[in-house]
């Protein structure tokens, strides 16, 4: 009898420390588990990209102001027909060129006051403006061809504001391949500081992925400051920064 109470006894025991070893455990992983979590490195990835236009318009807006609209009207529809005839000369084609609207604005005064000499100054009332555009695939001469053009308007006195726009590809095109780039470069940082703290990169904690910053002669944002901007017109730089906060595991 003695020896069956004993034996019941070391039999609890014996269980009893079994579980307390499993508690234990238990209790150990959860701990480590705790302590893990707060062993993170926060790693930039970066991903550029140069961006080249598709498309350039030279655009040559005739400007004209009067007090007499059918005369104004008259001298822009004159200079925009000279205009076309010398752009048709120097072999452009109709598929390349438009012509918009004759805009008229009425400024519905005569006179402003001029504070510096203290009276009032007669102004034109009525104001026109109609604007060529020319197309061109050519987006590395297309500034070139926009001086050659305003020198020869200059010569044959048909003289006219003359500007260069550039179209870049949509950013949507290029914006999944930039974040790609710049979470896998963020990892191959993350995996470079792992291995020289001897831990091993665990999953993604946070990630943050930035938004498309553009620069460029035609386009500049200043909040990203450390993009060198491309110096020709037809080009600019995309960029992108994805900010990834990994765990890091034993």
């Amino acid at each position: 009898m003695e020896n069956k109470k004993n034996l019941t006894t070391i039999i609890v025991g014996v269980c009893l420390a079994i579980s307390l070893l499993f508690v234990g455990f238990f209790i150990y992983k959860g701990l480590k588990s705790l302590s893990d979590k707060d062993r993170v490195v926060t790693v930039k990835g970066l991903a550029e990209k140069e961006i080249k236009a598709t498309q350039a318009f030279i655009n040559i807006k005739v400007m004209f102001s009067g007090d007499l609209p059918q005369e104004i009207i008259a001298k822009t529809n004159n200079q925009v027909d000279a205009i076309n005839l010398y752009l048709k000369g120097k072999g452009y084609k109709d598929s390349d060129i438009k012509i918009d609207q004759i805009s008229v604005h009425d400024g519905k005064i005569y006179y402003e006051y001029d504070y510096d000499q203290k009276k009032r100054i007669k102004i034109d009332r009525y104001k026109t403006t109609r604007t060529i555009s020319i197309t061109t695939n050519n987006v590395e001469q297309a500034n070139e061809m926009r001086n050659n053009i305003d020198l020869d308007l200059i010569n044959k006195n048909l003289s006219s504001d003359l500007s260069c726009e550039f179209k870049f590809p949509e950013l949507n095109s290029i914006k999944p391949a930039l974040i790609a780039e710049s979470t896998k470069n963020a990892r191959l940082a993350g995996e470079q500081f792992a291995n020289d703290s001897q831990s091993k990169l665990g999953k993604i904690k946070t990630a943050s992925q930035g938004q498309i910053s553009i620069a460029g002669r035609s386009y500049y944002n200043e909040e990203d400051v450390t993009s060198k901007a491309p110096k020709e017109p037809y080009l600019q730089k995309a960029r992108v920064v994805s900010s990834i906060v990994f765990f890091l595991e034993d």
